[in-house]
């Protein structure tokens, strides 16, 4: 750097020297920066040192007056510095310019040798063309008298120039026909056409029009031949077109030979291309059409005109053939192969709208595209439709398989056919994305159309694929609460309480998830109406309640009905003293058990009423609340029955209502309670249509008690078990032919035996 930076300022000072050197040197001979004399008044002051009038001694004189002795000295070695400085300047601008003035010498003296040398030419010149003037003056003068009658002759020789053209012209074409030279025939017959035509009237004129118009018929005819092959090179071929057009052959018949004759070769080999035939009849029928004596003769609309309709045509079978084809396109394995191909079908239409701009057939190709990727959407939807009922179905087997071997086995798989069934689903739905994301890729030309940019990925892929498909989940799942019957249907209850758990994640996460993962992968712009994640959110909350609503009544239903054979095949007036709890008892036990775990595996616990310290041990008296006081009236008057009935009706006036079918909560505890409402509203029902003896109240009592002994810790509030059993007690005592209650002790010796 140090290196640079003295380099530098040893420049900067050379160049202000000479800058210096030069300034002097324009101030010694009066120039401006230009070169020129400053247009200023000439100083006359004697004493000044740099004007033209300058005197010396008058100079010194008034130096000697004005000035000190040490002044003068002064003055003196300045003026010394400045002389001395003037002759180094002077000898360093002898020295720089000195080559330029020996080059300039030298240039002087041999420009003075080569002015010398073109002066003698000069002076030779001269006398040549004073001697050529003198000899031409010399022969216009001797031929003047002449000049009239060569003139005539020259005429005379031109025109049997010409007459022997025309009788030879026969025989000059049959020789052009013979070298194939067909374009010197065709301009030496339009030589001659006007002048024969002219000249018709006359035998020998005639005879030689007749002869070159039958030569030419027959070249014309080879034209044509040669036109119609087609096996020529693009220039002998424009040639030929261009011959028959000046052979006033008509042009719109040319044209539709040639598009004929480019019809059947596209239909039969199919070895030349649509873009092949529009370049070569633009460049045959238009182009040249634009040039040359073709462009009088008006033809540039008409061949534009014609080959448009073919281009129409042509397309319009194809395109019907290219969607034929795309329709046969049923399968979704694959989806690459049918974008490569639309691909490569859009730039081949690409090329011909390069070809013929205006055309309509661009834009009818593109919409023969967008109407392929329109179809494979659906198509795509009906796969995941079809993938997810095949996932239900294997649901359902799973489900089946375990009852067929061990019982227990059922509960513990469930959760994993929920996460199997989701991960499924979502890896399904992923596949299907990155399958259509191959429409948009950049390196296919008409993903850059608006249509791939905005609607494809707002409408086709968001809306009328992954909405549309979670849409059919959530209806395809409430479908199953649609197929129940008095028996709680066909769908099994635990694939109703999959798909309700499934809709519930579908709400809290998986839908969120999916319409995210779309948006950001296809760069969906929401320019028009779309279906919010929430709506989406909220139809997928109502299929989970409702799969749930319908899990308990089914639920409920089931055990409902092994409760209601047990007491209407049962003959409650003439049964035996119970000694044990009755066998269904236990299995209701034992199945609210089972559906208690099964629950518990997808839902969570929930919450629970604060428990009484004697819950399982709570006794149910025949008579509850006011009714027990009126039964112990000290005689079964007739007005008693009607006091009982008084009294027990406003009792449940006051009591609070229980809501059988309300809807239940998204937890464990809400769901068994449900279940356990439906059974013993049933139970109590049933026990409301029948009448019974001494020893049936017994065995309803001690049913009951076990009931509430196991019943107690499902449900939310233990309550609402024991006001249903006490009901169902009360209601046993009031149909009740003999009502004696068994000792309370006694019942709990037989529940705990049983």
């Amino acid at each position: 750097m140090d290196v640079d930076a003295d380099g530098s300022v040893a420049m900067s000072e050379e160049s202000g020297r000479r800058r210096k050197v030069h300034g002097m040197l324009k101030l010694y001979y009066g120039l401006n920066e230009e070169g020129k004399a400053p247009e200023q008044p000439e100083s006359l002051n004697p004493c000044d040192i740099n004007g033209p009038h300058f005197d010396p001694e008058l100079y010194l004189n008034k130096l000697r007056k004005e000035c000190s002795l040490a002044e003068l000295m002064d003055q003196e070695t300045c003026m010394v510095k400045q002389i001395r400085s003037l002759d180094s300047d002077m000898q360093t601008l002898v020295y720089e310019n000195y080559n330029k003035f020996i080059s300039a010498t030298d240039t002087i003296r041999k420009m003075k040798n080569d002015f010398k040398k073109m002066e003698d030419e000069m002076d030779c010149l001269s006398t040549n063309m004073a001697a050529i003037t003198d000899f031409s003056a010399r022969i216009s003068g001797t031929l003047q008298d002449q000049h009239a009658q060569i003139t005539k002759l020259s005429g005379v020789h031109m025109l049997l120039r010409k007459l022997q053209f025309l009788f030879e012209l026969p025989a000059r074409l049959n020789k052009c026909l013979e070298l194939q030279a067909y374009a010197q025939a065709v301009s030496f017959h339009r030589r001659a056409r006007c002048v024969l035509q002219q000249y018709s009237h006359l035998p020998s004129f005639k005879g030689i029009q007749d002869d070159c118009h039958a030569i030419m018929e027959k070249l014309a005819q080879e034209l044509r031949q040669k036109f119609r092959d087609g096996g020529t090179s693009a220039k002998d071929l424009s040639e030929c077109v261009e011959l028959l057009l000046q052979l006033d052959e008509p042009a719109e018949e040319l044209c539709d030979k040639f598009l004929s004759h480019a019809r059947s070769r596209l239909e039969s080999s199919g070895n030349i291309s649509l873009c092949l035939v529009i370049t070569s009849y633009q460049e045959l029928f238009i182009n040249h059409a634009q040039t040359g004596e073709l462009a009088s003769k008006n033809i540039l609309q008409m061949a534009n005109g014609k080959l448009h309709t073919f281009v129409d045509d042509l397309t319009t079978r194809y395109f019907s053939l290219v969607e034929r084809r795309i329709q046969e396109e049923k399968g979704v394995s694959d989806n690459s192969l049918l974008v490569r191909a639309l691909d490569r079908f859009h730039r081949r239409l690409q090329a011909v709208s390069k070809l013929l701009p205006g055309s309509a057939v661009p834009n009818r190709g593109t919409e023969i595209v967008i109407r392929a990727a329109t179809e494979r959407v659906k198509q795509y939807l009906c796969a995941l439709q079809n993938f997810y009922m095949d996932s239900l179905t294997d649901v359902r087997q799973a489900l089946a398989t375990p009852r067929l071997s061990v019982a227990g086995d059922a509960p513990a798989s469930l959760p994993e056919l929920l996460s199997s069934l989701s991960a499924s689903i979502l890896n399904q739905i992923k596949s299907v994305l990155a399958s259509v994301h191959l429409f948009t890729a950049k390196d296919i030309t008409f993903s850059n159309k608006p249509y791939f940019k905005g609607e494809f990925c707002s409408q086709g892929v968001r809306e009328s694929l992954v909405v549309s498909f979670i849409k059919f989940v959530c209806q395809s799942s409430r479908n199953f609460c649609e197929s129940a019957g008095d028996k709680g249907g066909s769908t099994p209850p635990a694939l109703l309480l999959l798909l309700s758990r499934l809709c519930l994640d579908f709400e809290t996460s998986t839908i969120s998830y999916i319409l995210t993962l779309t948006d950001e992968q296809f760069l969906v712009q929401h320019h028009s109406p779309i279906t919010p994640v929430t709506a989406l959110c909220a139809e997928a909350r109502e299929a989970a309640q409702k799969l749930l609503n319908h899990y308990v009544k089914v639920q409920g239903l089931i055990i409902s009905q092994m409760l209601r054979k047990s007491v209407e095949t049962r003959d409650w007036v003439n049964t035996i003293e119970p000694r044990n709890v009755r066998a269904v008892m236990k299995r209701v036990v034992e199945d609210t058990t089972s559906i208690d775990v099964q629950v518990g595996l997808l839902y969570e616990e929930g919450v629970r009423k604060a428990h009484s310290s004697d819950s399982s041990k709570r006794t149910f008296s025949v008579y509850s609340s006011s009714r027990q006081q009126a039964r112990y009236a000290a005689s079964y008057t007739p007005s008693a029955p009607m006091d009982t009935n008084l009294l027990s009706n406003i009792h449940k006036l006051f009591s609070e209502r229980i809501d059988i079918f309300s809807s239940v909560e998204f937890n464990k505890v809400s769901v068994m309670t449900g279940i356990i409402k439906i059974s013993l509203k049933t139970f109590l029902e049933c026990v409301r249509l029948r009448t019974f003896g001494r020893y049936g109240l017994q065995q309803i009592q001690v049913d009951c008690h076990y009931l509430q002994m196991y019943l107690w810790r499902f449900v939310s509030d233990e309550n609402l078990v024991h006001f249903l059993l006490d009901e169902i007690v009360g209601s046993s005592a009031h149909r009740c032919l003999d009502p004696s209650p068994m000792e309370q002790s006694v019942i709990e010796v037989i529940c705990e035996r049983g």
